[in-house]
């Protein structure tokens, strides 16, 4: 029962990932990675219970985390770059 939605996770993953490569602005490929780390969320929830496994979820959780720390990481470090290359042009 749980395999069809593992395959249609595995689908949007892999479109998630088409984007995250050829998105036309750098926000299009942060949420597409973003994206991208929810559904491997899912996926690994998804893996726990067809495998029947608790640990899973607990490594589930972890990497939520870090998706979401390393994305305002990633998006922080990029609102800031921007703002000192047009302050030091002339």
């Amino acid at each position: 029962m749980f395999v069809i939605p593992a395959i249609i996770l595995l689908v949007v993953m892999a479109i998630a990932l088409a984007r995250a490569f050829k998105g036309p602005t750098l926000y299009d490929r942060i949420l597409a990675v973003n994206t991208f780390g929810t559904k491997t969320v899912l996926l690994i929830a998804i893996i726990d219970f067809l495998a029947g496994r608790p640990a899973f979820l607990d490594i589930a959780i972890v990497y939520a985390l870090i998706n979401f720390i390393s994305v305002i990481g990633i998006l922080r470090f990029f609102e800031f770059s921007s703002k000192t290359t047009i302050e030091e042009e002339p």
